[in-house]
């Protein structure tokens, strides 16, 4: 008896054939899922902050990825120029703006 079941468990499928397809469909459904819930949104999250930054102006009150705090007073392409809260001044990178402080609303 369970020498019959073991040969039943080795023998090949007897369709024949059609494992080849059924990889490819389960990559492109890993992949699909991968682009849905990973790639899709930090490209997205990527663009939204990418808007915010080339939206800054002179005036804007900034947090930093540092978590360093100040007001813009010199907009450069590449580089801001911010005055901390003891008004010190310090150029940083543009891009490295974690987000803007809204006055009136808290935080945007």
């Amino acid at each position: 008896m369970i020498q019959a079941f073991d040969a039943f468990l080795l023998a090949p499928p007897a369709e024949g054939g059609g494992g080849g397809m059924v990889l490819l469909l389960n990559l492109v459904l890993i992949f699909l899922i991968f682009y849905w819930f990973l790639i899709r949104p930090q490209r997205k999250e990527r663009e939204k902050h990418q808007q915010m930054v080339d939206a800054l102006k002179k005036g804007d009150e900034v947090v930093m990825a540092g978590g360093l705090i100040g007001t813009i007073v010199h907009v450069a392409p590449d580089r801001l120029t911010l005055k901390t809260g003891d008004n010190t001044r310090v150029v940083v990178e543009r891009s490295k703006v974690g987000r803007r402080v809204d006055a009136d609303a808290g935080v945007e």
